[in-house]
């Protein structure tokens, strides 16, 4: 296998996890309009955001940032270090470094192997304005207002685990632009990290590549991160479990995530979890994937989908082709793999076109 794809959902009550553009004294949360009905998302740089944050709770070094540029909204820019090497978020979550022109550098950039998608509401719902007064100790009070809403958010995501400490570089026609590292660029840090990198091809293009060690740790940092999914804005007022409530996940063979209408919505009915739909699937998709198909489903949270979805799969469930535990310890098992070297095929893709440059 080479990509782990899945699904999350997030349940949020009476929250405001992630804000857009505030309008004078009134904070509005984001969201979008799809056939003149209100759908309120989250966006994907903010799960993002707090999966950075989880790792470095569990001891990762964040790659630092420097805000470089004029004036707010004069060119303005932010830049990690760019060290992929060095850095797991740099890493895990790609970045773009835009070299200054009057110095004429170089760009750098690295895709994302982390790919994830907008959490979206799975079906309509409209926030409540929350109006409030500032009165304490001021003659005039001042006025203020936010959005709040109750939904669950759903979105897929894809991990791209070959390309977890993998490097391509330029070749002499200047492709390879998932990086724009120069090989004795990688290779210094890589010495200078004590990191062990190596000489690959990888996808056809020349690359670098670090030890089977860090890229499993890395992997599993990530899933672990996830485990104990927090933050968003409004914690004051509107704090909630981030936690994702139900996470789905499939080993594949290529890019291909079957998952976007087996966890869906409907308007009326809500958060729908299909089990047909996901046993159709497999079976198209049949010699690509590899079982178990993994489901985290917190304890308490849709219990008559639940019931429904396990009677839909009894079969695959017992046999084992499916397994359902709570999100942490689904994530947090599979996290345990990847450190004991369990998986580490997943590590590269099933053609094996990683070799020896």
């Amino acid at each position: 296998m080479a990509y782990l794809a899945g699904k999350m959902v997030l349940a949020v009550e009476a929250g405001a996890p992630n804000n857009g553009k505030g309008e004078e004294t009134k904070a509005r949360v984001k969201f979008a309009r799809i056939r003149g009905r209100h759908y309120p998302y989250i966006s994907a740089q903010a799960v993002r955001r707090w999966t950075r944050d989880g790792m470095v709770e569990l001891g990762a070094v964040p790659s630092p940032v420097t805000r470089v540029g004029k004036a707010q909204n004069k060119a303005q820019k932010a830049n990690t270090q760019a060290d992929p090497v060095r850095y797991a978020d740099d890493d895990l979550f790609g970045y773009m470094k835009a070299g200054a022109k009057k110095d004429d550098a170089a760009t750098t950039l690295r895709d994302s192997p982390f790919m994830l998608g907008t959490l979206m509401s799975v079906e309509p719902a409209y926030p409540t304005e929350d109006f409030g007064v500032m009165s304490r100790g001021v003659t005039e009070p001042v006025l203020h207002g936010h959005e709040f809403y109750t939904a669950d958010l759903a979105a897929p995501f894809l991990l791209d685990l070959p390309r977890i400490g993998t490097f391509t570089l330029p070749d002499a026609n200047g492709v390879g632009r998932p990086n724009y590292l120069t090989q004795e660029q990688a290779l210094a840090v890589a010495d200078a990290a004590a990191a062990g990198a190596t000489s690959v091809r990888f996808r056809d293009q020349p690359a670098v590549r670090l030890p089977i060690e860090e890229r499993r740790n890395r992997a599993a940092l990530l899933l672990e991160a996830l485990a104990h999914l927090s933050g968003g804005a409004k914690q004051a007022l509107h704090y909630g479990d981030r936690v994702p409530a139900l996470v789905v996940m499939v080993p594949f063979k290529g890019g291909i995530n079957p998952l976007a209408h087996c966890v869906d919505g409907q308007e009326g009915t809500g958060l729908r979890v299909r089990g047909e739909v996901l046993r159709k699937e497999l079976k198209a998709w049949e010699g690509e994937w590899e079982a178990p198909v993994r489901i985290g489903w917190r304890p308490g949270f849709r219990d008559d989908l639940r019931e429904d979805f396990e009677k839909e799969c009894a079969t695959e469930l017992a046999e084992g082709t499916i397994v359902i535990d709570h999100p942490r310890t689904i994530l947090r098992g599979l996290a345990a793999e990847l450190r004991e070297g369990q998986l580490d095929g997943w590590f590269d893709d099933p053609t094996r076109d990683v070799r020896e440059a």
